[in-house]
């Protein structure tokens, strides 16, 4: 055995004492200097070169399970819940989460770089999540539209149970449905860690600014994306891996970017889109139409169309 992996299985034996001899040598000192240089000189990329805390993922997460056992008590809450003390779970957790979520909001507005005083930003914010809740009801309308649709358009689900708690597309438009609701009212950082602890968890990405109508089914689901700008209408139903992106991205003068240009498809309603296809550009996609699995799509297709791949490589009349 040579002398390192004898030091290998010394501190195997005892990992609470390290030998001098053998400690490592980090020159820490030059690099904490090079970094704190990077940090605040030649990489600086805080808004307004203020140090901010960043809202919480882990808290938003906790949020999330609160909100959801707020709106489906016996679901994701308590099982034992009866009629006489469920009104004051969802009370106590629904207050929990929006406290919580005041302060991530809250984080989320100083740390993008907000200038005016901490009591107007928490007024702001405190006002922002006030609108979220009084929306709640009406999100909870539609989730249930969502989970209706799936039960509807899946043969393999049993109940409406099943599809809530345990299809990653139902775990995906609940998120996005939480998400985009603040989006809108001004609280974009929040709402995209939001749809990104959403995309961790199923495999599904949505931009919390698309605009998905009600009743709206994702099956199976891994791989889809749904960009920023994207609106779908009424009954739809998406499969995995289709794509709803943006065809090109036009810059400035100087080469950057123009943000917040409507660039992804219109998906009208009644459309089933198979899996594999791809959109991509402000196309839209007429009412009643059904996209093919792995069809490739860049321009606008008429109400009730049947495209395949044959169809989009040997007739201009698809597009």
């Amino acid at each position: 055995m040579t002398e390192t992996d004898q030091q290998i299985e010394y501190l195997r034996d005892d990992s609470s004492f390290v030998p001098e001899a053998s400690s490592p040598r980090w020159n820490l000192d030059a690099i904490v200097s090079e970094l704190r240089f990077s940090r605040e000189v030649s990489h600086n990329i805080r808004p307004n070169g203020v140090v901010r805390r960043a809202p919480s993922r882990d808290a938003l997460s906790r949020i999330l399970e609160n909100l959801s056992a707020a709106l489906f008590p016996t679901h994701f809450g308590q099982s034992e819940l009866g009629r006489e003390n469920i009104d004051y779970f969802v009370g106590a957790t629904l207050n929990r989460a929006l406290v919580s979520l005041v302060e991530q909001v809250l984080r989320s507005l100083l740390f993008s770089g907000d200038v005016r005083s901490p009591a107007e930003v928490y007024s702001d914010a405190a006002s922002i999540v006030r609108d979220f809740a009084g929306k709640l009801p009406s999100i909870r309308g539609l989730l249930v539209g969502d989970v209706r649709a799936a039960y509807q358009g899946d043969p393999a689900a049993t109940n409406l149970y099943e599809i809530l708690v345990g299809y990653p597309g139902a775990t995906a438009i609940f998120y996005h449905r939480l998400a985009h609701t603040l989006y809108v009212r001004g609280a974009p950082l929040v709402a995209r860690l939001i749809s990104d602890i959403a995309h961790s968890k199923t495999g599904i990405d949505i931009h919390p600014g698309a605009d998905i109508g009600p009743h709206f089914f994702i099956d199976h689901g891994t791989g889809v994306v749904i960009g920023e700008t994207t609106i779908i209408g009424e009954r739809v139903r998406i499969y995995q891996a289709v794509t709803l992106g943006a065809r090109s991205f036009p810059a400035d003068e100087s080469g950057a970017l123009i943000k917040g240009n409507a660039r992804h498809p219109i998906i009208e309603d009644d459309v089933v889109i198979y899996a594999g296809a791809t959109i991509l550009g402000r196309v839209t996609i007429g009412r009643g139409s059904t996209i093919g699995g792995n069809v490739w799509l860049t321009r606008s297709v008429p109400p009730n169309s049947h495209i395949s791949q044959a169809q989009t490589r040997n007739s201009e009349s698809v597009d």
